[in-house]
């Protein structure tokens, strides 16, 4: 496998596209980058940010360039020498009218040749004994709207197609309902006897059997409407017989929607009645169906393309466990890659966005390397983290919200509340496949559907992962076991005598319904056990992420994608053990430590994390400064905002996002759009549903008071100077958090601008643009290093550059060692050996030791200064180690036996040496 040595995430835009890319690529080969990663360049949504909401995957963006940008793109790679990995979604398409294949979809319905591509229970819209799907897009009532004339039928008579509008919205009218609208806009324009009109009856009647035109010849219908002269204007008279300013015309109306493979809503049923799988709870993304051969084969044609143009040498696959069979969707796209490139049997550079539970191996995917790395940002982050310090500051968090202060209490008030709005939709569908199977023998048809329900949300609530991986093929041993231990928890809960209904659930998720020879429906068996997979993801994701780490803060810093805030710290020998490992299992995978989805800035993470390390002096100023700050503190109707949980939260976003220069209108803008978010996010005192508006003001006013110089003065001062102590000790652990993402076993991820100080809150805060000529700037001078003088204006960032320069130089310097290096931990003596963190990386003859620092806070009078010539240890190494290194940061290092840190640590508290 071809994998990288290193990579850089860009976030492509409208104003950041191929050339903008372009143009910085000789600065990230100057930095020493091997691989350029983008975020999604497929066309997608106007305007989108993110380019997450894809609606062609087979034509490059036309807001980036198009495909003369993304050539001068590749070509400056190519010049370079440096490689691209593309983040490719394959579980969704954005829907609307820019998405050709869901617009054929709302026309034809279960018939149309795209139908197999979405993720659709048609069965399950009532009253549509032809299927459809429900579609909540309307601001109000479907009543309201129609009889408000804010549903419009309309006629495009250069297509010579029918459609509904809601708004900007287009919505079209199937075929089969085009005869029944010829003639009543006709007979309402009074136009039987003119010539436009008799033709257009002409074809109305040669169209009026059932099930005509059909799907082939329905685009001659379309044709023959857009060249018969005069009929648009026919048309247009006549549309008034289905416009709202008359009781007739909202009837006529109302049938003829009634009529179409879809159902327009009220946005507020897709709590409850959506029948489409969407991406997570955002009802604008509908997944997709990648199992479907030909879906599959259409959704990578360009990228197969690109492959074969030697223009893409990697992927990046977003939501992989969206998927109905990851493991078959990788060794597909293996298979198809592996068949383009001229016989070239290596794998292709895969890695798979999944978030992995601690402890929990990774998938056997094919032909993945790994995955993005957020176990791993998890895992350097428990490794920085005091435990004596972390104790301290939960008891200061019991005190503080003692409604919100032991966690599995949280997260299963988190899970209902995400099982009860915003994912109920998908949990119907679920009880309903589940009742459908149950009804299907005698012996299980008396579990009703109410019983059902509480028994599979029993199951979810006690779900500890993201999700299984059965297959149509059956559940592993693995696999099995978990759902065996789900199950058994669930069962213990039960309030029932019927507690055998548990055994048909387990059956029905393992398939052993199918393998015990029973007759259910083997087809919709295996659709309920599988579609549960693609549920419990989502489902885990908005309810922790997205819900219980905005309600716990007992230490931001660990609230993280793919985190638990309750594990304990990692001692240095757990930190051993989990590289050791890592080196064997998936050395390719990727080492990430922001990405465009991470909680906050890099940096930011870190100073939070050294709130463990000095957590007496911070409960006492938190004391203080709830006191300073009570007088802003509004409530209304008895409820408190901001609540106290939400006022900790702020303080600890504030020390991780605090600048180095004067607070300005920017920076309280950005802190009042993250209280905000926050809050909805967590979903007690306010929400994306139902915002509490005088709440959320209270929030506002809040942010606003406490950050007003004039105002609040003391509590500024205070603040600051606090502040300042964690913003040293976060930068240590920061440069500490650097070296082993670049020396560990892994590929280490870059993200945009992270090369200097991150301190960003969460997206869209992290998508900023980047001045990538200051960062070129900066790197030019810093090409020699004078870290002393570095370290001296270590607030500007420069040099958190030049460590990641050098790092990286490094690495293309010795590339067999960091990529197929073996990791050996190297023994620490003395007294300060549990703030080291020390290991050798080996290959053949070369060798890299790496020794960085952690837990500052002791040693450098808890943030007041650095460098501290106070260090008492030393590394010991063999002989085989020790033998000719020489300082690979500043390259004029001696030989030497053991290291004394005291003197390796002076400037930087990290060493890197090398024997060659």
């Amino acid at each position: 496998m071809a994998a990288p040595l290193s990579t850089y995430r860009l976030q492509l835009r409208k104003e950041f596209g191929f050339d903008d890319a372009a143009r910085v690529v000789p600065y990230l080969k100057a930095l020493g980058v091997t691989h350029v990663y983008t975020s999604p360049f497929f066309t997608a949504r106007p305007g989108s940010t993110h380019g997450y909401d894809v609606v062609d995957h087979r034509v490059l963006n036309p807001e980036f360039g198009g495909e003369q940008g993304f050539a001068r793109l590749s070509a400056a790679l190519k010049e370079a020498g440096l490689g691209l990995i593309l983040d490719f979604v394959p579980n969704h398409m954005a829907v609307g009218s820019g998405n050709a294949w869901w617009m054929d979809v709302l026309e034809w319905g279960p018939k149309s040749p795209r139908a197999a591509a979405f993720d659709i229970s048609w069965e399950l819209l009532p009253y549509r004994p032809g299927g459809g799907v429900l579609l909540p897009v309307l601001g109000k009532p479907y009543g309201e709207a129609l009889t408000a004339g804010e549903i419009v039928l309309r006629y495009d008579a250069a297509m010579g197609s029918f459609s509904v509008w809601y708004f900007g919205q287009r919505f079209p009218i199937n075929p089969h309902r085009y005869a029944d609208i010829i003639r009543t806009v006709v007979a309402a324009a009074q136009a039987a006897d003119q010539p436009a009109g008799r033709v257009l009856l002409a074809l109305a009647d040669a169209h009026a059997r059932p099930g005509q035109p059909s799907y082939g010849s329905a685009p001659e219908l379309k044709q023959r409407l857009a060249g018969n002269d005069g009929a648009a204007a026919i048309i247009e008279r006549g549309l008034i017989a289905y416009r709202a300013d008359h009781e007739a015309g909202v009837s006529a109306l109302h049938r003829l929607l009634e009529r179409q493979h879809y159902r327009l809503a009220d946005w507020r049923l897709a709590v409850s009645g959506i029948n489409y799988r969407r991406f997570f709870d955002i009802n604008e993304l509908a997944g997709l169906r990648v199992e479907d051969p030909q879906t599959f084969r259409d959704m990578h044609e360009f990228v197969a393309r690109l492959v074969a143009a030697d223009q893409l040498q990697g992927l990046r696959l977003d939501h992989i466990d969206g998927l109905l069979d990851p493991a078959q969707y990788t060794r597909r796209l293996q298979q198809l890659i592996r068949g383009i490139r001229d016989g070239n049997r290596r794998p292709f550079y895969v890695v798979v966005e999944k978030i992995l539970a601690d402890g929990e191996t990774m998938p056997a995917f094919p032909g993945v390397a790994g995955t993005t790395g957020y176990e791993w940002l998890n895992t350097i982050s428990r490794l920085l983290v005091d435990p004596a310090g972390r104790d301290r500051l939960d008891a200061l968090w019991r005190e503080i919200a003692p409604a919100q202060a032991d966690f599995a209490t949280v997260l299963e008030s988190a899970k209902l509340r995400v099982l009860d709005t915003i994912m109920a939709s998908e949990f119907s569908v679920l009880v309903q496949l589940l009742t459908r199977i149950a009804a299907g023998h005698f012996s299980t048809r008396d579990y009703s559907a109410d019983r059902l329900r509480e028994a599979l949300r029993l199951y979810v609530l006690e779900f500890p992962l993201y999700r299984t991986y059965v297959t149509a093929a059956g559940a592993s041993a693995h696999d099995h076991a978990i759902i065996e231990r789900t199950i058994a928890a669930a069962r213990r809960r039960w309030q029932g005598l019927d507690s055998d209904i548990f055994n048909f659930l387990g059956d029905a998720l393992t398939l052993d319904l199918i393998a015990k020879g029973l007759p259910y429906s083997r087809p919709r068996v295996r659709n309920f056990a599988l579609k549960m997979q693609q549920f419990t993801g989502p489902m885990a994701a908005k309810s922790l992420e997205d819900t219980a780490l905005y309600r716990y803060h007992a230490l931001l810093g660990l609230n993280e994608v793919g985190g638990d805030p309750t594990l304990p710290a990692l001692s240095v020998q757990d930190f051993h053990e989990r590289m050791a490992a890592r080196s064997r299992q998936s050395p390719n995978g990727l080492t990430a430590t922001a990405t465009h989805d991470t909680k906050r800035g890099e940096d930011a993470r870190t100073r939070i994390l050294a709130l463990s390390e000095c957590p007496e002096p911070w409960a006492a100023l938190v004391a203080e400064w709830r006191r300073q700050n009570a007088g802003f503190i509004t409530k209304h109707n008895g409820k408190r905002s901001p609540s106290p949980g939400h006022e900790y939260m702020l303080y600890q976003a504030l020390i991780g996002a605090w600048p180095p220069g004067a607070v300005d209108r920017d920076f309280i803008q950005r802190i009042e759009d993250y209280a905000i978010k926050a809050a909805r996010e967590g979903k007690l005192e306010t929400s994306w549903l139902n915002p509490d508006e005088a709440y959320e003001n209270g929030l506002r006013e809040f942010v606003r008071a406490v950050l007003d110089r004039e105002r609040n003065r003391a509590f500024l001062a205070s603040f600051e100077a606090f502040a300042r102590r964690m913003a040293l000790l976060g930068a240590l652990n920061s440069l500490t958090q650097l070296v082993l993402k670049a020396t560990m076993p892994g590929v280490p991820d870059f993200y945009q601008g992270t090369e200097t100080w991150d301190l960003s809150l969460v997206d869209p805060d992290n998508r900023r643009p980047v001045d990538f000529a200051a960062r070129r700037a900066a790197l030019d001078v810093s090409a020699a290093p004078d870290w002393p003088a570095l370290a001296r204006a270590w607030t500007d960032g420069r040099i958190k550059l030049a460590l990641t320069h050098r790092l990286l130089v490094l690495r293309n310097e010795l590339p067999a060692v960091f990529a197929d290096g073996a990791y050996e931990p190297v023994e620490v003596t003395g007294p300060d050996r549990a703030h080291i963190v020390a290991f050798c990386r080996a290959r053949g003859r070369d060798r890299v030791v790496v020794a960085v620092g952690r837990h500052f806070a002791r040693l450098t009078d808890t943030g007041r200064h650095w460098p501290d010539r106070g260090w008492q240890a030393e590394l010991n190494l063999d002989s085989r180690n020790r033998r000719g290194l020489r300082d690979a940061l500043r390259r004029d290092g001696t030989e030497c036996d053991r290291l004394d840190i005291a003197r390796q640590f002076a400037v930087l508290p990290v060493a890197v040496l090398r024997n060659s």
